[in-house]
């Protein structure tokens, strides 16, 4: 457990908005082992936090959407906080999980993102397809950092748009 992890400098949160598409993951309890087509749109709320609709199809090739919210806890670094409790919950402590970006490209293409305790991590990519050599890249950064990552579930694509 790091919490010492280092995130990215200078992140730029309006170039982050926007569609991603599910890499690879860590295993996590909310997030059936069978889902395909995952995506991710984060756009602004009005009151500055940002609204993230997470897409996938699930088992049965039927469309599952979740919508929470993510509260900028340190804009430069790259840390938000994120909440899939409904509207009315989101205020109860201890319900949010720790949205850390821990690499990103210049152009904002790809990302690696996860929490200080090393048990998350999501590598997302502005298309449903990454090349291998960039993939390669940043799960190895992701070793480097101290992830685990004999669990990590390679996300599949279908071709069916969820975004």
């Amino acid at each position: 457990m790091s919490q010492d992890l280092t995130t990215v400098s200078n992140f730029n949160l309006e170039q982050y908005l926007g569609t991603w598409y599910e890499i690879a993951r860590l295993p996590m309890k909310h997030q059936p082992e069978d889902s395909t087509d995952i995506s991710a749109v984060y756009s602004l709320n009005e009151n500055g936090t940002v609204r993230v609709q997470n897409r996938c199809l699930d088992e049965n090739k039927q469309l599952d959407e979740s919508i929470g919210e993510a509260t900028i806890v340190d804009a430069e670094n790259g840390k938000l906080e994120v909440s899939f409790l409904p509207e009315g919950f989101r205020w109860i402590p201890f319900t949010k999980g720790d949205y850390w970006v821990l690499k990103i490209d210049a152009n904002y293409q790809t990302v690696l993102v996860g929490e200080p305790n090393q048990k998350y991590l999501w590598l997302l990519h502005r298309s449903p397809n990454l090349d291998e050599a960039t993939k390669a890249e940043y799960l190895a950064y992701a070793q480097s950092i101290g992830y685990d990552l004999t669990d990590l579930i390679h996300s599949v694509h279908t071709g069916h748009k969820t975004a």
